[in-house]
């Protein structure tokens, strides 16, 4: 029988979705499923970007330009100037998603067997988009007792070898909801010029920042320009996940030209994902305001309800819609798979994902799961006492 590739035995299987068919099978069994895995949010998507999908005129839907269609990357390089980022359409590439962003950003500076440190626990993707490129994850932890703070620099600097070209952020953090300040950012920028590496930003969660506190983009640091790529994506911004757009932002001139050979092979960005996303561009300050507030609901009352159970502790996350929580059991994978297949309480269960799968770390995360608070306060609640009643319930519970 043919062998399957080393890669192909090399990627890993998404810890948000390999518990599907348990979560299936409890359906099938008449459950009601609290889908807290995944950041898949509930809020509509705005009006202008349904409406610019539905009013279609075109006859043909025609491939666009490799780079994306240039209204649209002239009205985002207009949006990044509204936050205080100077980029011109020139230095972006739309992108299939933010996840293509990210692989043809490792693609276009690393050589197989390159290194990238990355904070963890991380976006679960990036171990798939790193084993994509030939790139060696290198994990440096931050932990939840200090609400997951970017590690001391002293620690990245330890991880540094020849083979080590970039480090890799998400700001606001997924799956963490930790956001990094100015003052954090600062210290990675000397780390930054002082080896010559990339620093690759995510920013998909700008827009969700709480209590007073305000993004700071990697964009923003001066003096490091050349080395600075930002990932982006409209898939939360908006809520249209599904339409798969996103872009990679650069000042570096070599990396967008060789970005550029990239996206020529797989042609063009989705059509009907530009059109909504340009449309979505005139989206109000209104529908930031409810969304905001929204969020910010949810996040307080989440964090309160998981903080009452015994055993349990949640940090107050501040930015994006999720949060890792340390439960009292012996293993999240199982309890995940457990409270799926073998519990319910008053026909209803949740789905989670476990904390194993964003490290790296060999044995990290094993009492920890990501939760997404993206569902409405009344659903929160019923998933809220589901979940604790669980946990009163679980055989392998550890308090």
């Amino acid at each position: 029988m043919p062998q399957i590739s080393q890669k192909g035995q090399m990627m890993p299987a998404s810890p948000i979705r390999k518990l599907v068919p348990y979560a299936e099978e409890a359906k099938r069994k008449g459950h009601k499923v609290y889908h807290l895995n995944i950041g898949q949010p509930d809020i509509p998507t705005p009006e202008v970007a349904l409406d610019a999908v539905k009013n279609l005129t075109e006859k043909v839907i025609e491939y666009s330009h490799s780079a994306g269609n240039e209204s649209y990357r002239k009205g985002l390089a207009k949006y990044y100037q509204g936050v205080n980022i100077d980029v011109d359409h020139t230095e972006m590439l739309i992108t299939t998603g933010g996840s293509e962003a990210i692989t043809f950003a490792f693609l276009s500076t690393l050589n197989p067997g390159d290194e990238v440190i990355i904070p963890e626990p991380f976006y679960a993707n990036y171990n798939g988009f790193a084993v994509s490129a030939g790139v060696v994850v290198k994990p440096i932890t931050s932990t939840i007792e200090s609400d997951f703070a970017l590690p001391a620099i002293e620690e990245f600097e330890k991880l540094i070898t020849s083979k080590t070209k970039g480090i890799v952020i998400c700001n606001p953090n997924n799956p963490t909801g930790y956001l990094y300040s100015e003052a954090e950012l600062q210290q990675l920028k000397t780390l930054i010029e002082k080896y010559d590496l990339y620093l690759f930003s995510d920013e998909v969660y700008r827009e969700f920042c709480y209590d007073g506190n305000t993004h700071f983009s990697a964009m923003h640091l001066k003096g490091i320009e050349q080395n600075v790529i930002m990932l982006d994506s409209v898939s939360k911004r908006y809520s249209m996940c599904g339409v798969r757009v996103g872009a990679m932002v650069t000042k570096n001139k070599d990396v967008i030209n060789a970005a550029m050979k990239f996206a020529q092979a797989r042609l063009c960005p989705p059509s009907f994902g530009q059109w909504a996303s340009e449309a979505a561009l005139e989206t109000g300050n209104e529908y930031f305001d409810e969304v905001y507030n929204e969020y910010i609901e949810r996040r307080n009352f989440m964090v309160d309800e998981l903080n009452k159970m015994e055993g349990v502790y949640c940090p107050k996350p501040k930015g994006a819609f999720y949060t890792v929580v340390k439960l009292p059991v012996d293993d999240s994978d199982k309890f995940a798979q457990w409270i799926l297949s073998e519990f319910d309480h008053n026909k209803q269960t949740v789905m989670v994902a476990p904390a194993s799968g964003f490290y790296a770390t060999p044995g990290a995360g094993k009492n920890e799961v990501r939760i997404a608070y993206v569902l409405n306060k009344e659903d929160l609640a019923n998933a809220m006492e589901t979940l604790e009643a669980a946990l009163k319930a679980y055989p392998g519970r550890t308090i």
